[in-house]
Formats: structure tokens, sequence, C-alpha cells
């Protein structure tokens, strides 16, 4: 059939009951991760009551709002797609405890405020989109333990997210954010002099005095520390003087 952008892989039924695989703990994941799909396919409204949804990993540029029928979903990975806003009924998913949105395109536009009825969300994944802000409405996600929102555009964390009561991972790293505006410069080990000024030590003070004192004395001691190159050859595996050792000579009638 003709259309505009590419028609990806299509999902049938039969494809779509063979990836339901049953994990150790019970649930029922439908793992359709890699499989090139454009659009969600409808079959899986035969499928509505998977406990777990991949669909990670294809070319999904819209999730449709027939999502309010998986009403068993705990686990859903939308990661690595190119999701541009989600539907305002994935608020209705009150069971989920995992939504992973990382690597998308999406927008502050396309975080629907229903996002935040997601009561029982326990880790969410907004990392690797394009959010210049995120509402301060997410700090009602109560039982948030994890949450990603690094390589965006942010500029500041809401007050009520940085609260969250149960939050133990907040990744907001390589965000234009105020703190990491300014970042220490590297220490040089090497100390470098711009200008030398040349005193007498009469015209020292006592702490100045000592402290020139002190940094000779650790430079006396790396140097010391130091080996210095030898101009004599060292022969250590000689158990007798010869001719190609006559500079040691006299350490040997020594010992």
């Amino acid at each position: 059939p003709k259309g505009k952008g590419p028609q990806g892989k299509r999902i049938t039924l039969k494809v779509a009951k063979n990836a339901v695989r049953v994990l150790f703990n019970g649930r029922r994941r439908l793992e359709l991760s890699k499989m090139g799909i454009t659009t969600f396919p409808k079959c899986l409204l035969e499928l509505a009551d998977v406990e777990e949804i991949d669909l990670s990993r294809n070319m999904l540029r819209k999730i449709p709002n027939i999502i309010e029928k998986f009403q068993n979903l705990v686990w859903l990975d939308l990661h690595s797609n190119q999701i541009e806003e989600l539907p305002a009924e994935i608020g209705t998913l009150q069971n989920l405890t995992f939504l992973n949105l990382c690597n998308n395109k999406l927008t502050t536009k396309g975080l629907p405020e229903q996002l935040t009825q997601l009561r029982n969300l326990r880790t969410l994944n907004l990392g690797l989109n394009c959010l210049e802000t995120i509402p301060t409405t997410l700090g009602s996600l109560r039982e948030l333990v994890e949450l990603g929102l690094f390589d965006n555009s942010l500029t500041i964390i809401p007050k009520s997210v940085k609260k969250l009561p149960k939050i133990e991972r907040m990744n907001v790293k390589r965000n234009p954010l105020p703190e990491f505006a300014k970042e220490e410069e590297p220490i040089d080990t090497v100390k470098r002099i711009e200008s030398l000024y040349l005193v007498e030590k009469k015209d020292l003070c006592s702490t100045c005095l000592q402290t020139c004192q002190g940094e000779r004395d650790e430079l006396h001691k790396l140097e010391d520390m130091t080996p210095g190159p030898s101009d004599k050859p060292n022969f250590t595996s000689l158990s007798t003087p010869n001719s190609t050792a006559r500079d040691n000579q006299e350490e040997w009638r020594i010992k």
C-alpha cells in the first residue's frame, strides 16, 4: 500500500502471539524489539491482557490512544523510537511501575498532564529527548525511585521533583543546568610561573621565609629520590674484576 514514510514490518497476530514470553515471575512479556515497526500494530489489542510490552528499538512515531486497553500493564519499554508525544490515555495505566521513553524525540509539549496520574510509577526514563523543561506536576509521582533526565536541554529541575520522597537515583547529566555551568578546572600538577621576583633573604618576613625554605626542602627531597645518570658503567653481574671493569677496580679492592 502507498503512503508517506517507511511502511515498516507488518506484525500479524500470529507473529505477536509467538513473541509472548513467560518470565520467571509469571508475567507475560510481549517482546517486539528491533522489528522495524513504524506504527503501533492494532492486532496487539488481542493480547491486551499482557503485563509487559517491549517495543524498543523500532521506528514508532506515535503511541495511539488504544494504549488505554492495556490495563494490566506493569512494564512498558518504548526506548529508541521516534516518538514525539504521548497520548493523554497513558495516564489510565494505573498499574504501571516502569516506563522507559529514553532516546526519542519527546518535547515538553509532548508530555501530557495525565502522565502524573501514574501513581504507582517507580522508574521513569526521559533521557535523550528534546525536553527544555519538565512539568512541576511530576512531583506528584510520589512512588518514583529512579528518574532519568539526562541529555536534554533542561535549565532547571523543579523543587517538587528534587524533593520526591522516595527518589534514590536522578540522572540529570549533560543538561545546561546552572550548577554544571562552571566546571572545576583540571588540576595542573606542574605549577606555571608567570612572574619571578628576586629578593634577598633578609628582606623576607618570617612566614615567607619559612614557606620558601619548606619548598626548597621538598625540592631537595625530589632530587635525592631521582636517580642521576652514572658516568661509569656498572657491572653488577660480575663476580671478579676483568679488563672491562677497570673503572671499578678500586671498589673491588675495598671489598
